[in-house]
């Protein structure tokens, strides 16, 4: 992936994203351009006016680029793309190879998009997220688990993982939670991170389907090990594909 990964400091609060281009995207039906800075700037700004900090993984921007956009807070890095797996499930092996060879590991963390989701309020601050050291938070959407697009989406893993099926059936009724934003206390997300991993390296590599498999593995892992340690939707997210620009009291806008 890469053997150029940033030093942390200990004790650190940490966003990170993935922005990788050159490969068709089956959510946009098209290719992402490289060196497009517009794509992220929304992030990255709102990331930096916070004064968190963020890493922003790439495969696309070159070296003027990340210079006139690096700051105190943003810093980007330059990762090799695996073609074996599809950009949105690659990311979270970048992030895990990543956490993995740090010394010192941040003490809180988030992962999410970075096209469409914005920072609005320090999360690491708010006392709830103080307060729920065991809690996996995330972002969710205005539906249910049992939706055509989840159906579609998820053909591939419900045809290798053996009890894939029951768990759809048990949670149909469930709100269908989003891996766009994901993000807690260090030694739980790293425990979660590592389980999506592992069900990613032997599920999703083969998937040779016209879905991604994130959004399937990602509800299937927090609805099966993690249901009772989960929070989403207020005060992590404004409503997915809300819109809803003027809105203050979340701390991330997805859409």
């Amino acid at each position: 992936m890469t053997g150029n990964y940033p030093k942390l400091p200990p004790n650190s609060n940490l966003i990170l994203a993935c922005h990788i281009t050159g490969v068709y995207d089956v959510n946009r039906n098209t290719t992402l351009q490289d060196n497009n800075y517009e794509l992220v700037r929304n992030w990255a700004e709102s990331i930096a006016a916070a004064k968190l900090r963020g890493i922003l993984f790439h495969n696309g921007f070159n070296d003027e680029t990340c210079r006139i956009y690096e700051n105190d807070y943003l810093t980007f890095v330059n990762i090799s793309y695996n073609p074996q797996f599809n950009p949105n499930v690659y990311r979270y092996l970048v992030y895990l190879d990543f956490l993995e060879k740090q010394t010192h590991p941040p003490a809180n963390i988030f992962v999410t998009d970075v096209s469409d989701v914005t920072l609005v309020n320090n999360p690491f601050v708010d006392p709830l997220f103080i307060t729920s050291p065991n809690t996996l938070f995330c972002g969710d959407e205005p539906t249910q688990l049992a939706n055509e697009w989840m159906q579609a989406h998820s053909s591939s893993l419900r045809s290798q993982i053996e009890d894939y099926a029951d768990y759809e059936m048990h949670h149909a009724s469930k709100t269908l939670l989003n891996c766009g934003i994901i993000g807690g206390n260090y030694p739980l997300f790293l425990t979660f991170l590592q389980q999506l991993c592992a069900i990613h390296r032997q599920y999703n590599v083969s998937n040779k389907t016209a879905y991604t498999g994130d959004m399937g593995a990602f509800n299937y892992l927090a609805r099966t090990k993690f249901n009772n340690q989960l929070i989403h939707g207020y005060p992590v997210n404004t409503v997915f594909k809300g819109y809803e620009e003027s809105r203050m009291d979340c701390w991330f806008r997805h859409k």
